[in-house]
């Protein structure tokens, strides 16, 4: 009897130890459970936020889900105290077990299992809670899964263990876990609550974040900051225990206050938040179709058709395919985006623009509305047309949307819109709580003047700096790439060429007369903001310097045509579709972006040679795989001779014409070129500056174009938008880091004329020429639409 009890209790042990190793093996293969396949196992971290850098290897942004703004950092990046304070307090046994610590398994079984010890302690180690952390999701799905739980993490855990060293569990582990407030990742984690990197931290600041570990909602610092504080000194109590600091300094740390620098991390703040959010979209753009579009949206169709056929990086997530044969996520892949962008350029931009706009013309357009019934709209608008302008602002609130959908009527919406409402607003002063109507304060915010600049390496296209606007998160609207605008007198530059292409030279002389031509049946007089030389014969280039519209006209009717015109405008790169062949657009009534404008006079400084923007130079995987690498694009547009006579005429316009105070005024003694451009009433500033080096261009107005200065002191090109490319270039001629300096010089050929060429240059008989109002610079009588009913 006692034989058969012996075997007995010997078999059911072994089918005790068989059916385990059976269960654990069946975990292993899958076979029960949740097991991930060993290719996860190896690469267990997927989801991270893509991170971009800029051109001076610094990281501008990140992009991410809106609670995974993961960013992986390696072991090396983590500051010391971080990885003592970890395994002082979850797991002081990490660097002897190989996944699994029995002894505090054991421990934790008969303290807690058999004598109630809530204190005793868990048996979890760090690799247990990363598998936990990585797989629990998929695990847990049901309740066969739930009761297999703790077996299957112990199998992950041997797993990890196998496939990585202690270091990269560690830094897995503080790169997985979620520290709230958005903050996803030890790298987040550090700028969100110290406004530091992770091998910044000290080790209070250390402590404090592993103390998050065991429970961040209920050690929240930001919330529970008592609580917060006592949970961190237990961790320094267990890092004395350990041996990693001494009681002097145990003594001290816990002395010492939380000292939060708390900041969520938001997409809408920080540098370059327009370049950023535009490159976001710009990757993961899908390809066009026309069913997505709103029925007024062909331009935008055709211009993203444009761009997914030849820019490669426009679409490039959809374009291109992962390890997996899923089209990449920006969100999800954990790419790093290498940008063109340098840093310190775009910090110079942004400042440049709030310095001008911000400092200086806010202010004198805010003098200037004070008295004005209409304002922040022209006193040249009737009350009617003012309210009909707003009235399509509200249209396009969300409140309007919201009472609309709830039927309410119009006179319930108008009514609401008129009623006083306690609400904060923006200024650039910080939000401020009011109480004014809805109306009121659309009111408010269409009286921030917008602008839009862009900078680019004209030899390869690569953007510099991107500044689409002041305020990204209450002025989302993107005037660098998106916003398009009438640019006056900037396009004379395209027209001059084309005259060049024709065998003009900038010495060949046209009347300076007003005339009237008869266009589509119609008379047709341009106007001038000079009478300067008035009958007198003038050459080209003091045209071009003058910016005299009159001699543009002249050029337009006399020597060339506005289809030649408008198929030069789009060898330029300028692909709105809806420019149409016309004398006026000799005066720049169309309507294009500073982005394509900058892209365009890359023409002037490369020998007659286009450089398309590009945005980055290359992108990578999480592990420094080169996934794509993105070359110059470029294109001829005009003959070297040509664009060298051009860059004679915009060097005059900067040396002696109406950007001559970039000389006088700001005292740059560089060799420079630009032209100025301002639209009718004012409604649009404009600047186009080249340098050796460098192309810039830059726009300011307001959101709508009747919103505008009212005389030219403020509101011409020269005073709107020249002064930001001013103080951007002197803040780069300062920086002995960057390689920009007052010496360099165009290149020029050796022996070049601006006056040689074959140029068949007659007179042409003049139609009724008479004298007419003066308007300033860049104004017409009659706009495109106007001529052509």
């Amino acid at each position: 009897m006692r034989k058969w009890i012996i075997i007995s209790l010997w078999t059911l042990l072994a089918l005790g130890i068989g059916s385990t190793a059976l269960c654990f093996w069946a975990i292993a293969d899958g076979r029960i459970g949740f097991m991930p396949p060993v290719e996860d196992l190896q690469n267990p971290i997927s989801r991270y936020a893509t991170q971009v850098y800029s051109a001076d290897n610094k990281l501008i942004g990140t992009w991410s889900m809106s609670r995974e703004n993961r960013v992986m950092v390696d072991y090396s990046e983590l500051s010391p105290w971080l990885v003592q304070a970890l395994v002082a307090t979850e797991d002081i046994r990490f660097y002897e077990h190989s996944g699994i610590d029995f002894y505090a398994l054991g421990r934790a079984i008969v303290k807690r299992g058999f004598m109630g010890q809530k204190n005793a302690g868990g048996g979890s180690t760090i690799t247990q809670q990363l598998a936990k952390q990585l797989f629990n999701a998929d695990v847990a799905q049901t309740s066969t899964e739930r009761m297999l739980q703790k077996p299957v993490e112990w199998v992950i855990a041997v797993k990890l263990e196998r496939n990585y060293t202690k270091d990269e569990i560690i830094s897995m582990y503080l790169n997985y876990f979620d520290f709230l407030h958005n903050a996803v990742g030890i790298k987040t984690a550090a700028n969100t609550y110290f406004s530091k990197e992770p091998s910044e931290l000290t080790i209070t600041e250390s402590a404090t974040l592993i103390g998050l570990c065991k429970n961040p909602s209920y050690y929240n610092p930001v919330r529970f900051g008592d609580r917060s504080l006592e949970r961190r000194n237990v961790v320094l109590g267990q890092m004395l225990k350990a041996g990693y600091i001494d009681q002097q300094q145990y003594d001290s740390c816990c002395q010492v206050p939380l000292n939060l620098r708390f900041h969520v991390t938001d997409h809408k703040e920080g540098t370059a938040t327009y370049f950023r959010d535009f490159l976001r979209r710009y990757m993961m753009a899908k390809k066009p179709k026309r069913d997505d579009y709103p029925e007024w949206g062909y331009v935008t169709f055709f211009i993203d058709s444009l761009n997914w056929e030849q820019d490669p990086l426009y679409g490039w997530c959809n374009k291109n395919v992962n390890r997996e044969g899923n089209h990449y996520n920006i969100y999800t892949d954990g790419l790093k985006v290498y940008t063109t962008i340098d840093s310190r350029m775009q910090q110079y931009a942004e400042q440049a623009c709030y310095d001008h706009v911000v400092g200086y013309l806010q202010p004198e357009f805010n003098r200037g509305n004070r008295n004005k019934p209409n304002a922040p709209y022209s006193n040249n608008l009737r009350a009617d047309e003012v309210k009909r302008i707003l009235l399509r602002s509200v249209k396009q609130t969300d409140r309007y949307r919201i009472m609309k959908s709830e039927g309410a009527t119009d006179d319930q919406i108008e009514r609401a819109f008129n009623t006083r409402t306690p609400m904060r607003i923006f200024t650039y002063n910080g939000e401020v709580d009011t109480v004014m109507t809805p109306m009121d304060s659309i009111r408010h915010y269409k009286s921030f003047l917008r602008t839009g600049f862009f900078s680019m390496d004209p030899r390869n296209g690569h953007v510099k700096a991107y500044v689409g606007g002041l305020n990204f998160e209450h002025f989302a609207y993107d005037m660098a790439t998106e916003g398009r605008r009438q640019v006056g007198s900037t396009i004379k530059p395209f027209l001059y060429s084309l005259a060049m292409e024709n065998g003009m030279t900038p010495c060949d002389e046209v009347p300076n007369v007003q005339e009237t031509y008869i266009v589509a049946g119609r008379p047709w007089t341009p106007r001038n903001g000079s009478r300067a030389r008035y009958g007198e014969m003038v050459t080209l280039k003091w045209g071009l310097q003058q910016s005299n519209n009159w001699i543009s006209a002249y050029l337009m009717m006399h020597r060339l045509t506005p289809e030649g015109f408008v198929e030069l405008l789009h060898n330029y790169g300028i692909r709105n579709p809806e420019i149409h062949p016309s004398p006026a657009l000799c005066l720049g009534p169309c309507e294009i972006t500073v982005a394509e404008m900058v892209s365009a006079y890359s023409a002037f400084v490369n020998h007659g040679i286009r450089s398309a923007p590009i945005y980055v130079s290359r992108i990578t995987d999480n592990e420094g795989n080169l996934l794509a690498e993105f070359k110059p694009r470029m294109n001829e547009v005009i003959n070297g001779e040509s664009a060298d006579k051009m860059l004679y005429m915009l060097r005059a316009v900067v040396d002696g014409g109406t950007a001559g105070r970039l000389r006088h005024r700001y005292n740059i003694t560089a060799p420079l070129g630009g032209k100025t451009g301002t639209t009718n009433s004012n409604s649009d500033g404009w600047f186009m500056g080249i340098s050796p080096k460098l192309v810039s261009g830059c726009w300011v107005g307001g959101d709508d174009r009747d919103i505008h200065f009212d005389t030219m002191t403020y509101g011409q090109g020269a005073s709107m938008a020249l002064p930001i490319f001013a103080l951007y270039m002197k803040s780069l001629y300062a920086d002995p880091s960057l390689d920009y300096s007052q010496s360099d010089q165009f290149d020029i050929p050796s022996g070049f004329d601006p006056c040689s060429g074959s140029s068949d240059f007659e007179e042409d008989d003049m139609e009724e020429v008479f004298d007419g109002d003066l308007m300033p610079e860049g104004e017409q009588q009659e706009t495109l639409d106007e001529i052509f009913e």
